[in-house]
Parts: C-alpha cells; sequence; structure tokens
C-alpha cells in the first residue's frame, strides 16, 4: 500500500513541533522552534518550511495546541500557558497558507492519539495519558478510541485553598507539579536564602534555570533540587490517584519534558498514588513513560488527518 503523509504540528506552552509523518507513524522530516511572544508568527514561519517539501504530497494537516479548544471551528477558546493564543482562530490562519484539509485537537489528546498509534498505548485499549511540562495536560483513549472531552487533568483541584493557577482558579494540580511550578518553587526558595548548587548557574542570575538543570542538578544530590521535585512528585501522585479512581484505566502513561526526573519526581508520584488510590483499581493500573517523547503530540494529531483522508 503507498504511504500517505501528513503535517502534524504540536503548539507547546514552550516550543512548536512539527513534522511531515507517513501514514505508518514514521517522521520523515521535523523541525522545531520556540514559541515566543509571537506564536502565530512563528506558526506561520514552520508552515512556509514544511510546505515548501515538495517531496511530499501531504493529504492535511493537524494541529495540536496547549489549551481548549473548539474543534469544529478551529477557535482556541483558552490557553492559559500561551495567552497570545486565546481567541485565536488557528484552523483559519494555517489555511492561508494551505488550503486543504486542517484538524485541531487539544495537545494532550493529540499525545494520547499518537501513544495509541505507534507509542506505549498501542496494545492498550483504555489508558490515560499526562503530560508533564511547561503545564500539565491529559488524554483519555478508551475502547481503543480518542475520547472527545477537554481531560484537563491539570486543572482539577488538589487544594481548595491554594496557589493562583494561570487558569483563574486556585489549587491547581498544573500548579504544584508542572515544570513551571518546579521552577518557581526552586527561585523562592532560592530567594529565601536556601542553599543550592542552582544559584550558581548562569553567572548567579537563577532567574534563567529550566527544570533540567534542577533535575541534573538533584541528580548531584542537591537537598534543594531533591526537595522540590519530589514535594511536586507527591502532588502529581495526588492527580494520578484521582484519575485512577474516577476512569479505572489499565495504564496511566507519562509524558513530557519532566519524565526525564522519573527516579525522583516520578517514584515519588507512584509512592503517593499507591497511598491514595483505591487498591483494587491501583493493582491493576501500569504507570509507564511515553516511548514517542516529544514526538507524540505531532504523530497524534498526523493520525487524525489520516482517519479524515480515509
Amino acid at each position: 500500500m503507498t504511504l500517505r503523509h501528513a503535517i502534524g504540528i504540536d503548539i507547546g506552552g514552550t516550543n512548536i513541533r512539527a513534522a511531515i509523518i507517513d501514514s505508518d507513524g514514521n517522521v520523515a522530516f521535523k523541525l522545531k522552534e520556540a514559541t515566543g511572544d509571537t506564536p502565530v508568527e512563528t506558526l506561520h514561519n514552520i508552515l512556509n518550511i514544511l510546505l515548501s517539501q515538495r517531496s511530499w504530497d501531504v493529504c492535511g494537516i493537524g494541529i495540536a495546541i496547549a489549551g481548549l479548544i473548539d474543534t469544529s471551528k478551529g477557535v482556541v477558546m483558552r490557553s492559559p500557558n500561551i495567552p497570545k493564543l486565546t481567541g485565536i482562530n488557528i484552523k483559519s490562519e494555517v489555511e492561508k497558507s494551505y488550503k486543504g484539509l486542517v484538524l485541531t485537537e487539544n495537545d494532550a489528546n493529540a499525545a494520547a492519539f499518537g501513544e495509541r498509534f505507534t507509542g506505549a498505548g498501542k496494545n492498550l485499549e483504555n489508558f490515560v495519558l499526562i503530560t508533564l511540562g511547561t503545564g500539565i495536560g491529559g488524554g483519555i483513549i478508551t475502547g481503543n478510541n480518542l475520547l472527545h472531552v477537554a481531560a484537563e487533568i491539570g486543572h482539577m483541584s488538589i487544594n481548595a485553598n491554594g496557589k493562583p493557577c494561570a487558569c483563574g482558579n486556585v489549587g491547581c494540580l498544573e500548579s504544584y507539579a508542572s515544570a513551571t511550578a518546579v521552577i518557581g518553587n526552586v527561585i523562592s526558595e532560592i530567594e529565601n536564602e536556601t542553599d543550592s548548587i542552582l544559584k550558581d548557574l548562569y553567572n548567579g542570575n537563577f532567574y534563567k534555570i529550566t527544570a533540567e538543570d534542577i533535575y541534573k542538578t538533584a541528580l548531584e544530590g542537591d537537598p534543594l533540587a531533591r526537595s522540590v521535585l519530589r514535594e511536586a512528585g507527591r502532588n502529581l501522585g495526588i492527580g494520578i490517584a484521582n484519575v485512577v479512581n474516577i476512569l479505572s484505566p489499565d495504564a496511566v502513561i507519562l509524558a513530557g519534558g519532566l519524565t526525564g526526573a522519573w527516579h525522583i519526581y516520578v517514584d515519588a508520584a507512584i509512592k503517593e498514588a499507591s497511598k491514595r488510590a483505591l487498591k483494587e483499581l491501583y493493582n491493576k493500573v501500569n504507570i509507564m513513560p511515553s516511548s514517542l517523547g516529544d514526538d507524540a503530540g505531532i504523530i497524534g494529531a498526523a493520525k487524525l488527518v489520516f482517519e479524515e483522508c480515509e
């Protein structure tokens, strides 16, 4: 059978990733740019590059976006981590350059669909994917199909009187367990003169610290980095327990940059989830890492296109 091709784009809070994907789920051509302060302009730049690759005749473009998406219209209803996109009709923006099939979806939903297609979930009928990056997102696969709901796992409340969240609520999981939360907590501790190797990075400008810096420093034994990651992990564990208790999936697949801190952050989450979830449900769930990594969203977005092209 002749392979078809589609463009998959994943617009996240930190980066926009895009690729030409074939109908077997293989990445043929990939690029990445920082989302920055002008995400629509960055999107157009990426599209120009991809559409110039005439070696492939694409049957459509799938776009995964962090936030609440009106998939029928292609409008970003709200994107707490990319506020410049709120209210933007991404579908119409793409159609300025491409006149074929254009589909939009929440980024975590697309990532879950990607994992179902060729990743860690390809042999699972029911699982929940949780993305752990700038924010926290979720996607649900049930009966082998993507459940088309918001699945905003990062905005479940875990503390009724807790920290403010970018979404406007307080006490959201994202405010306690995301990369943004981890970085913010480390910076706050350093400002309060807690000792850490991290304060000497970037010539003392610790406001440039990244989540990767924190994990690497934690592996070197830095007490602050390890403490902050463990606390974030415990909060993630509360969220996972809630997911297990509500949906009783066969697996929870964890994706995103923070999974690099598996042996500190995720281990703490698994331990906490085991304490809080109903034992009968927890005992049947497998908590595992994504196998597609950063490619899950772009592959899932392309798969949505292939389903329509068929």
